[in-house]
């Protein structure tokens, strides 16, 4: 179970602690589990809602929003920011885009783009919550880090070296493969319908956000991986919220 808690520890900011030093195979198999890492962190969100009957509207979006940052250690939002800044001052250059999201500062883009995705998300949550539909609290999270999954398994990594080429290079294919259909019928058993179009309306956004990488990248990094499940999550929400 070490790529279980690899992963858990990667991906959320609950108190985890590894035995040791995972070797890289370890490393490369945790990807395997970002899926059930999404699955708890949207049942502890589910959770949450339901112990808040009774809250104001506002108040009670405002502390699902917190608790979803929170447990995510903000972890994607930086990388959201990182690929914000690089996509508009990369001004289409490969080298130029990768040397920016290096720098740890964040730029006027990176902070609007963080609002906006901030403030859709916390729309959509009223949205949800207004409609009774807290199920899309369970499967945003598990689409978005199942995402990841699919990202790296579809996509070559263009940062050598660190973590990401650890993941890239020791994912198990076949199993990755089996992992992502499996989480995208829990989707579909867990939240019926919803799970249908949660599942057709990511993996729409996950084919031209993938595009777009390969376009500038030829491939994927950190940054970009964890952009990816941000604008997935808010998505899925979104889109529930207006279909629904």
């Amino acid at each position: 179970m070490l790529p279980f808690w690899i992963a858990l520890q990667f991906l959320s900011s609950l108190p985890i602690r590894l035995p040791g030093m995972p070797t890289p195979q370890e490393v490369g198999r945790s990807l395997l589990f970002y899926p059930l890492v999404g699955l708890l962190i949207g049942v502890i969100l589910w959770a949450l809602n339901w112990l808040l009957p009774g809250t104001p509207s506002l108040l009670h979006a405002a502390l699902l929003l917190t608790a979803w940052v929170l447990l995510s250690g903000g972890l994607h939002l930086d990388g959201l920011a990182d690929s914000a800044d690089a996509w508009l001052g990369g001004f289409g250059d490969r080298e130029r885009t990768l040397t920016i999201m290096k720098d740890p500062r964040s730029g006027p883009i990176a902070v609007v783009t963080l609002v906006l995705v901030l403030l859709l998300k916390f729309a959509a949550l009223l949205a949800l919550i207004e409609q009774q539909h807290s199920v899309a609290l369970i499967i945003a999270p598990l689409i978005g880090r199942g995402a990841m999954l699919g990202l790296f398994l579809t996509t070559p990594y263009v940062r050598p070296g660190g973590l990401g080429q650890a993941l890239a290079d020791h994912l198990p294919r076949l199993a990755g493969m089996q992992v992502l259909a499996v989480s995208a019928v829990a989707c579909v058993l867990v939240a019926g319908l919803s799970g249908v179009l949660a599942v057709v309306l990511a993996a729409l956004v996950f084919a031209w956000l993938r595009h777009a990488m390969l376009r500038r990248l030829g491939g994927t990094t950190g940054d970009t991986a964890g952009a990816l499940l941000e604008l997935l999550e808010m998505t899925v929400i979104v889109g529930l919220a207006l279909i629904l």
